[in-house]
């Protein structure tokens, strides 16, 4: 005991602690007014990791003291520690002993400094009864924000303020985080978490109308967001549960279906999961092999695995804690095949055995996200009963026929897999979330940590370098851009919801590829660059980075890869270009020039592309014009390329694979163009004048940002010159430096909890910035 005790006291984390531990323990026995004052000392800490905690619980247990041999280990590391010390933090840890400094204390802490000796190391308690008022009186003025911060993360917050506290309160227990542990713990860990979350209610918002008032899912998505500030292991299993699994049953089932298993998942007493993946057929839904044959003389049906490519794979719960698994499978009766259908198919039993007829495997250690139990499923001939088809679109009548609601089997697939759009938004939400964890982090650490200088020696924090500005400025502007599109994203989805569940999607299926391929493709790039930017500390587990990224990795892949999502989006826009033409014919076609017409009159005129003034630079008018262009363009030379490729019979599979690329191209500039206009409208309803301001220099920095980014296009279309595109630069390196003033106020807006944020780089002192 006494060598591991003693072995805990090298984590530099547990430095300032150091002396209030000797302090504790200097009489031989630990008082319950020193415990609770440790305590609340540890508390006032909710960046603490687990393992720093777990060192200081070990060492404040009363019931074990330490014994000489450890005493005199703790003394001298205290003497080697504050001997490497500026004076400036030797004053810091003095102060965390403040306090406690009643008589009782002093006379301790005198005995302490008489132990350690004179020199660097008596100056640790040098101060301590004016320790305060010296770093008080010492340190420069913290920055005042430029405006008011809680107004701000009010108006983000918008109708769901409520929720999103309710799902913070949560994550500002410093329990609700963990990072290094082995998968078997971590994933109890996160199945523990998940049981406190569904007993407070919160899975009951997933199912409006059957397990809550809500009247749509705004506030259960909103939740998922909010919670992707902490764990995201636990997100994805919360995602599975609530949104997925239930989901389907939500969206597809029957209201017998709804009112019979969602109270039970919505409450976790059934456990499940969402089996659609196969190992031989991801995004390609419709060509999955898993077969559902109907027996009319039994009325079951039989669920079967063919082969091995026909393996559900990737199932979030399947490999351990999943009780029942929604299975989509070939639906084949009367000898016809009817096409993909969803199933509620047991896998296991009450006790966590497997059922007859069902095989799981464990997908192993992952990249990230190993809280979660990833699960392979085989099916061996299961029988499943009639009800288990989720049957609000299709069913089996009294005399065992197939019947549907839909009659065209491709409009029913589309149909089927409409209905689970949540998902993909959900993902976009969590996506902006985890990217404003990163900034938070590298921002405040990059206002706090000073590096060189001029040469009378005061050095500079690394924020007010523009190098640095532009690491991570632009993305937090781009965040804010995305924070608001999802936002209304979610909005819309809930008004579908409200007023005609059962309608036509595509436009909001389409919004939702986009900008989940664009979110997720932003989180992906921002925490690396966040992570980067902070530099060695930015690689510590500790500082939560790390496992940001690797866990955000995989956002591009599941509820859809982003690549295949565009194509969907493109060909989206492709069907709509068409239409507009084959609707209006003639007139649509002469209206179709005349704006084009307009364009070339106001916006690629000689003086339209070469003015460079900051008005017109920063002028959202001009920004929205030139991303509509961009979209518009590429949709048009999309669709000339593809007529011409089938004007000279080539198959249209092959005609789509030679525009491939074009495609990706248009869809990213419909998500690029759908965002800030939904950002625009957004901040037009912003009533704040102290706000609105801020807002405008945000949107005009990710605005330029993207169309320096696709400079090429606009030079070669000959919407701007070479000038102007010299002159956006300027205006963006402008834009950084009014940023930078009000960049940490901007990041504390997101209202992210302390014990969430966790990273310790996140809580440096700017009055004291050197470690």
């Amino acid at each position: 005991m006494t060598t591991q005790r003693t072995k805990l006291l090298e984590d530099p984390e547990l430095r300032p602690f150091l002396p209030l531990l000797w302090v504790a323990w200097s009489d031989g026995d630990l008082e319950q007014d020193d415990l609770v004052a440790l305590r609340s000392r540890v508390e006032a800490m909710p960046w603490l990791r687990p393992a720093a905690r777990h060192a200081l619980e070990t060492w404040l247990a009363p019931d074990a003291p330490p014994s000489q041999r450890e005493m005199r280990t703790l003394l001298d590391t205290i003497h080697k520690v504050s001997a490497t010390l500026s004076p400036e933090r030797r004053r810091d840890l003095a102060g965390l002993g403040a306090e406690l400094a009643d008589e009782g204390t002093r006379r301790a802490l005198a005995e302490l400094e008489d132990a350690l000796g004179g020199g660097a190391a008596s100056e640790l308690f040098a101060h301590l009864a004016t320790a305060e008022a010296s770093r008080t009186r010492e340190a420069p003025p913290k920055p005042t924000a430029p405006f008011d911060v809680s107004a701000l993360g009010a108006w983000l917050d918008g109708d769901v303020k409520m929720v999103r506290d309710q799902a913070r309160t949560f994550l500002a227990d410093p329990e609700h985080r963990a990072y290094g542990l082995p998968v078997p713990e971590y994933r109890a860990k996160v199945a523990h978490w998940l049981a406190d979350l569904a007993a407070r209610g919160f899975g009951q918002r997933a199912y409006p109308g059957i397990t809550s008032d809500e009247k749509d899912l705004n506030a259960f998505i909103a939740t998922f967001e909010t919670l992707a500030m902490g764990d995201l292991s636990l997100v994805i299993r919360f995602g599975v549960q609530f949104g997925l699994f239930g989901g389907s049953i939500f969206f597809l089932g029957t209201e017998a279906q709804r009112h019979k298993w969602l109270s039970q998942v919505a409450s976790l007493d059934l456990p499940g999961c969402f089996a659609m993946s196969e190992v031989g057929h991801g995004s390609d839904v419709q060509s999955l092999e898993t077969r559902a044959t109907w027996d009319v003389v039994s009325r079951t049906f039989v669920l079967h695995t063919p082969a091995e490519s026909a393996r559900k794979d990737w199932v979030g719960g399947a490999a351990q804690h999943a009780r029942m698994a929604t299975v989509f499978a070939q639906l084949e009766a009367d000898g016809e095949g009817h096409g993909i259908h969803a199933f509620l198919v047991p896998i296991r039993d009450a006790q966590g055995k497997l059922l007859e007829g069902v095989r799981a495997g464990d997908s192993g250690h992952k990249m990230g996200l190993n809280g979660v139990d990833n699960g392979r499923l085989w099916f061996d001939h299961v029988r499943v009963p009639e009800h288990a088809l989720l049957g609000r679109f299709a069913w089996m009548n009294a005399e065992g026929h197939y019947e549907s609601a839909i009659a065209n089997p491709k409009k029913r697939f589309f149909t089927m897999l409409g209905t689970l759009v949540g998902g993909r938004i959900s993902v976009a939400t969590a996506s902006v979330a985890a990217a404003k964890v990163g900034l938070a982090i590298a921002v405040r650490y990059a206002s706090a940590r000073r590096q060189f200088g001029p040469e009378d020696g005061v050095e500079m924090p690394l924020l007010d370098y523009p190098a640095h500005q532009r690491r991570l400025l632009p993305r937090l502007a781009t965040t804010y851009v995305l924070s608001l599109a999802v936002a209304r994203l979610r909005s819309n989805f809930g008004q579908r919801i409200r007023d005609d569940e059962a309608g036509d999607t595509r436009e909001l299926e389409a919004s939702a590829a986009a900008l989940k391929a664009l979110a997720s493709w932003h989180a992906v790039e921002t925490l690396r660059e966040c992570r980067q930017a902070c530099g060695g500390q930015g690689y510590l587990l500790v500082n939560r980075l790390p496992d940001l990224c690797a866990d955000v990795e995989v956002f591009t892949t599941f509820e859809g890869d982003n690549t295949v999502l565009l194509q969907l989006v493109a060909k989206s826009l492709l069907t709509g270009f068409k239409k507009r033409f084959e609707s209006t014919g003639v007139a649509g076609i002469a209206r179709h020039l005349l704006s084009k017409a307009r364009v070339a009159v106001t916006e690629k005129n000689l003086l339209a592309v070469r003015r460079t003034d900051p008005e017109h630079l920063r002028d959202r008018a001009f920004h929205l014009a030139a991303f509509k262009y961009r979209e518009e363009r590429l949709l048009e030379t999309a669709a000339a390329r593809l007529r011409k490729r089938l004007e000279a019979n080539r198959d249209a599979h092959a005609a789509m694979l030679a525009v491939q690329e074009h495609l990706v191209a248009l869809a990213r500039a419909h998500a690029d163009r759908l965002a800030l206009q939904w950002f625009d409208e957004s901040i037009a309803d912003c009533s704040d004048a102290q706000l609105v301001p801020w807002l405008d220099r945000i949107g005009a920095l990710h605005a330029l940002t993207r169309l320096r980014e696709e400079a090429a296009f606009f030079l070669a279309e000959g919407y701007f010159d070479a000038q102007k595109e010299h002159a956006l630069r300027k205006e963006t390196t402008a834009l950084l430096g009014e940023l930078r003033q009000g960049a940490v106020a901007l990041v504390d807006a997101f209202g992210i909890p302390d014990a969430c944020l966790a990273a310790p780089i996140a809580f440096m002192d700017p009055a004291h910035p050197r470690w």
